[in-house]
């Protein structure tokens, strides 16, 4: 697209040279803050050997934008101090001492899923992850689009997540364009690392995603399948990344630790069983 489009909180910006949308979640305001979604009551959060499991409680209540998405991105944050201190980790989040980061109210709880079914922004974790395992389950609209950010930072001279931090594609191969190339297909590190075909299930379904990130080691994980593996920094990713649109784009990859981003791009996604583990 080349014409300008507005974000959700209403500010004007400029659209992506490429088929995503959405840029780095920006803090709420009031507005924001007013928005109600159907159908969540709480979050309940369990330890299970290190591990944060968000468990979404759908019931008939409403709540606001804020308390949504403040709980699920504290959620992932607590796996930071998880294996250290849980209970403080409770505590400083039941206290708001978080830093709070706020998106408009196109995603709501459906069904116990994470979904956005109108027009948003991305999700973004309140707390950057160096090395870590993010394990998530996926469901994508026909001709759908989506991602996860990792490694991800907030530059003013980057306009958009992606253009610091790699994304794992989310996508229905058999309809959107972007399943044409196994460069941007379902599974790949979106531009670099292409995932072999067959893998994904049918728009729909509810396909497996793991995610590894430890140093410059990075795995993506499909359907139990390791559908990509390489080295940030290596040669070969150093070439590839020089071939490609981040060429231009200096912070690209280059994080040691960085926000983990789930991707608005204009199409229904939901998301659940969110589980994130802090590696050493």
């Amino acid at each position: 697209m080349d014409r300008d489009h507005r974000d959700g909180g209403g500010r004007r910006r400029r659209a992506r040279d490429h088929a995503q949308r959405a840029g780095p979640a920006r803090r709420g305001d009031a507005a924001q803050r007013d928005g109600r979604h159907a159908g969540l009551n709480g979050l309940n959060f369990r330890f299970c050997g290190g591990v944060v499991v968000l468990n979404i409680v759908p019931t008939g209540d409403t709540v606001t934008t804020a308390r949504l998405v403040t709980a699920v991105a504290r959620g992932l944050t607590l796996a930071l101090t998880a294996v250290a201190a849980p209970r403080i980790a409770l505590a400083q989040t039941a206290s708001g001492s978080a830093t709070e980061r706020l998106i408009p109210s196109g995603w709501g709880v459906r069904e116990g899923a994470l979904t956005r079914a109108h027009p948003a922004a991305d999700i973004i974790t309140t707390e950057k992850f160096k090395n870590f395992e993010l394990t998530l389950e996926w469901n994508i609209a026909p001709g759908g689009n989506s991602g996860i950010f990792y490694r991800a930072s907030e530059h003013p001279d980057d306009n958009a997540i992606y253009w610091s931090a790699p994304e794992y594609q989310i996508l229905d191969d058999a309809r959107h364009p972007d399943g044409q190339s196994r460069l941007t297909a379902a599974g790949s590190d979106y531009g670099l690392y292409p995932s072999p075909a067959g893998v994904v299930k049918p728009a729909g379904e509810w396909n497996t995603t793991r995610l590894v990130v430890n140093g410059n080691h990075v795995e993506h994980w499909l359907n139990g399948v390791k559908v990509v593996e390489y080295e940030l920094g290596s040669p070969d990713w150093e070439a590839k990344v020089k071939a490609s649109k981040f060429a231009t784009h200096p912070r690209y990859g280059r994080n040691a630790e960085g926000y983990i981003g789930l991707q608005e791009h204009e199409f229904r996604v939901a998301y659940r069983n969110i589980k994130i583990r802090a590696l050493p």
